[in-house]
């Protein structure tokens, strides 16, 4: 079960999602607007936010952007009637997980509540060999000190460490970089992210291709911003972007 904050402001959709998530047993509260939700302790506790894209007041892209600046761990499901590349790009960008088209089954809802629920389940203690990312500061951490990274990096790891297997297709890559990337040049920025993990990690290959298909990252990603004030000096290596 999941506490889940559902943001929508057309009724009948609203009250229809409510229920069969109720159904589906996860703990479900409502509003209307951002405006609404703002300030509710059904809303600081939520383990998953649903929202409309096209809110009333505060748009859903706006309150996307502040929800992951204030929770790095929140699950967010954008809904909308857009199918814009650009804007589901944008949507993703804001920090939605999951961009979700309008009108969409009550089954891909579940579906996609149940990923979030793999994602959000308790972490087992920092193991030594874990790959800790600090979104704040762009850094990767890791047994042998801590690089610095890109926008792009990080944004990257951030992707893998939440994606089924660790894996994730060069479509997918691209849609981080925008519509101007190509496969050259993906290939050049994995390569470059590849030496930077290998100086701070121990074993082999930190992130491998699949032939035909993308990348798997084979190390564990642990997101935080906290102080890694104990860690071994940064390692500076490169422009990134």
């Amino acid at each position: 079960m999941l506490k889940v904050t559902l943001i929508e402001d057309n009724m009948l959709l609203r009250e229809t999602m409510e229920e069969f998530l109720s159904a589906e047993g996860h703990d479900v509260s409502c509003f209307a607007s951002a405006e609404e939700a703002a300030g509710s302790a059904a809303l600081q506790s939520a383990q998953v936010v649903v929202l409309d894209l096209n809110l009333p007041g505060e748009n859903g892209i706006s309150l996307a952007r502040r929800l992951r600046q204030a929770r790095p761990d929140l699950g967010i499901v954008m809904l909308t009637a857009r199918t814009d590349p650009a804007q589901r790009q944008q949507g993703y960008e804001s920090g939605a997980d999951i961009y979700l088209t309008k009108p969409s089954s009550p089954g891909e809802l579940a579906a996609a509540l149940r990923s979030l629920a793999r994602r959000l389940a308790p972490v087992p203690a920092q193991a030594d060999e874990d790959l800790r990312i600090d979104t704040a500061r762009l850094l990767a951490i890791g047994p042998g000190g801590r690089v610095t990274l890109s926008a792009f990096e990080t944004d990257l790891l951030r992707q893998f460490g939440r994606a089924d297997d660790r894996r994730l297709s060069f479509a997918e890559i691209a849609a981080l970089e925008g519509s101007s990337a190509n496969r050259g040049a993906l290939d050049v920025r994995i390569t470059r992210l590849r030496k930077k993990l290998a100086q701070i990690m121990r074993g082999g290959n930190p992130i491998v291709a699949i032939r035909g298909t993308g990348y798997q990252l084979t190390l564990r990603v642990v997101e935080g911003g906290g102080p890694f004030a104990a860690e071994p000096g940064t390692v500076r290596s490169g422009s990134g972007d």
